[in-house]
């Protein structure tokens, strides 16, 4: 959610100071906001995990969140006014993220989770009233439009149209490359093995991850395993781990905090943000991430998201806010914006 400017008053206020009892946060914007307003405003800020408290009643104390950079609202615009070499980053993998930060962080509010359930709610009511026949051909449709979109984010030239003609008739278009039509298949092959088998991917693993990355490159130049080299990401300065033990060890600790989470919307999000960020593979990252995100959702019978909304360098920059300085307000934005998109457009 954007803050409004008193909230964002009240935020600089804090970020200048360690703690402050809302009596000494009133008394540096008096001039601008009522106590009660002050009082009322920590109050939401507290429940968006933006600030935290310390003591009570009288001795009660507000400061700035730890996971106050992991959430509050970032305006991409804004973000990309600076180049690359001017923005101040966080240039080396943050395993605090896995260990300390994302393990005690609730990743929507309680707004943004009703919304998702009464949108679930509405999938589940859809497909109640489709027959078998009618929900696969849906299901199809929505694989189709994932495997283009997907395949579009990581730079393919094929149209939608063109796209649907190979996937249902194995005609390829004219002009295009063999490893274009390769990955569009591979995401259908990818997309049809999360559905076939969807209660394999109850429990994440380092072999599953690896799994659906061997499907979504065959037959690709492309290296299958966790990669052994340094790897550099265009666009932006951050550069993830470069040691092949570290990475595995990052994946292990993502797929712990994946599966420890109950709310499947939380599991997919992270999974989203998480194989992107450790970039385990020499390339296929991304579209592993979206295919295994997916998973999660499909395992638990909840929409999947084909993205087709979703402008591809929007796609990227949220990414790159999430590398640079480990926010997913963005990235979230999307995934609730692509989900609603999912649940009124398919079924």
């Amino acid at each position: 959610m954007d803050l409004d400017y008193n909230q964002q008053l009240i935020i600089k206020v804090l970020e200048q100071n360690k703690k402050l009892s809302s009596k000494e946060v009133f008394e540096a914007v008096a001039s601008e906001i009522s106590y009660a307003t002050v009082k009322r405003i920590l109050k939401e800020l507290v429940n968006l995990q933006y600030v935290s408290i310390a003591g009570k009643g009288k001795a009660t104390k507000y400061f700035l969140s730890p996971h106050f950079s992991i959430v509050y609202p970032i305006d991409m615009e804004t973000y990309f006014d600076e180049e690359i070499d001017e923005r101040i980053i966080n240039e080396r993998f943050n395993f605090n993220l896995l260990e300390e930060l994302f393990p005690t962080l609730e990743l929507f509010t309680d707004q943004e989770l009703t919304k998702l359930t009464d949108l679930q709610i509405g999938f589940r009511q859809k497909v109640a009233n489709l027959d078998s026949d009618e929900y696969i051909k849906e299901l199809e449709r929505l694989a189709i439009d994932l495997s283009w979109k997907s395949s579009q984010i990581e730079g393919n030239t094929y149209s939608l149209l063109e796209t649907e003609q190979l996937l249902k008739e194995r005609k390829t278009a004219a002009g295009k490359t063999k490893d274009e039509a390769t990955m569009l298949l591979n995401h259908k092959e990818a997309i049809d093995y999360v559905v076939e088998a969807k209660d394999y991917f109850d429990q994440l693993t380092v072999a599953k991850i690896e799994e659906l990355h061997s499907i979504l490159v065959k037959e690709l130049p492309i290296n299958r395993n966790l990669r052994k080299r340094k790897v550099g990401i265009t666009g932006t300065n951050y550069s993830p781990l470069d040691n092949e033990f570290q990475i595995r060890e990052a994946l292990e600790l993502s797929c712990k905090l994946i599966n420890q989470r109950k709310n499947a919307f939380e599991k997919a999000l992270l999974c989203l943000v998480l194989v992107s960020y450790i970039q385990p593979f020499v390339d296929g990252n991304k579209r592993t991430a979206r295919i295994l995100s997916n998973a999660l959702l499909i395992q638990s019978e909840i929409c999947p998201l084909s993205f087709r909304t979703v402008e591809a360098i929007d796609y990227k920059k949220a990414m790159l806010i999430f590398y640079e300085q480990n926010n997913i307000s963005p990235m979230k934005q999307i995934f609730m914006d692509q989900f609603e998109f999912a649940v009124r457009t398919y079924f």
